[in-house]
């Protein structure tokens, strides 16, 4: 009697830990994809034109994903506009993330760009009008306090530039996460991601007149594997959440910062710094608490299930 609820029992945590494995892997993925992107733009390659690449040949895994899962009906959508307006808010946080990437150190703008579900909380109050109670609110505070942490404006050692595009982009993550929230509701997830990667991929074609570079082979070969990286990444956040809840696997998105750190470590010498360190650790304590009060408010795993399709902040 007893051999049936143990065998669920064992397949159930068998998927939940491909889910933990596969969400360790995409940000492993999203991690090499920073560290890409910081490399190439010290090689002078402009960040739309690293956008066009990073979504353009995102569609090869992106594409092979939607054959093989959905079917390429799954494309068809009644919500241009919903999708257009994703798009811009996503693509404006992709913008400011890239730029923040290049000018500042790997640890530092990964950290950063994770206060993102911090102003999703407020932005949820403001355009959603829904209700954040104080325990939430106390998580939004606390989290912010890390974030000035982060900042440390040390004169020695702070870059005003690079911290304020990491935040708007972290700022503009939120909003791509309320508009799939929204969105959601009536499109599926490849759907979203597909129109999201083409819209990518025109914006960085549009910007072909004004001031692209012809890389070397080098710099090449490492913007196309910067988007097989990113497409690979994205489809290893939308394995994951099938195989396991969003409360249990999204803390795991924080291992970004570990691989993030070991990159800057291993390529440019970087050291994170201790305030970086304490900082992060504030970020997503609230993070995590804060994803815990919502999924324990609305009892399903479905509504912030949409923060993953935010693109992380590359």
């Amino acid at each position: 009697m007893t051999a049936a609820p143990q065998t669920h029992a064992h397949a159930v945590a068998q998927r939940t830990g491909l889910g933990i494995a596969l969400r360790i892997a995409a940000m492993f993925c999203m991690a090499g994809l920073s560290a890409l992107v910081k490399w190439c733009s010290g090689r002078g390659v402009p960040v739309l034109e690293i956008i066009f690449f990073r979504n353009a040949f995102a569609f090869v895994p992106v594409l092979i994903y939607v054959q093989r899962t959905a079917g390429f009906g799954v494309l068809k959508t009644t919500r241009p506009l919903g999708h257009l307006a994703r798009s811009a808010v996503g693509l404006g946080g992709m913008v400011c993330g890239f730029t923040a990437v290049g000018l500042l150190p790997l640890t530092q703008s990964t950290a950063l760009a994770f206060s993102s579900p911090l102003f999703m909380t407020a932005l949820s109050a403001m355009i959603l009008k829904e209700p954040v109670g104080p325990h939430r609110w106390a998580a939004v505070a606390v989290g912010f306090v890390g974030v000035m942490i982060m900042v440390h404006p040390d004169p020695a050692h702070f870059a005003g530039l690079g911290v304020g595009l990491a935040l708007l982009g972290a700022v503009c993550a939120a909003g791509a996460m309320i508009a799939i929230r929204e969105i959601g509701r009536t499109e599926p997830g490849p759907t979203i991601v597909f129109y999201f990667t083409l819209a990518g991929m025109v914006l960085g074609l549009l910007s072909l007149p004004f001031g692209w570079v012809i890389p070397d082979l080098a710099t090449l070969g490492l913007l196309v594997l910067g988007g097989l990286i990113g497409g690979v990444g994205q489809l290893l956040l939308t394995e994951a959440l099938r195989r396991a809840p969003v409360a249990v696997i999204a803390p795991f998105d924080y291992t970004q910062l570990v691989w993030a750190s070991i990159l800057g470590f291993a390529v440019w010498g970087e050291t994170p710094q201790v305030l970086t360190v304490i900082g992060a650790v504030v970020v997503a304590a609230s993070g995590v608490y804060i994803l815990w009060r919502e999924t324990r408010r609305f009892r399903v795993p479905a509504a912030p299930a949409a923060i993953p399709q935010a693109d992380p902040p590359v």
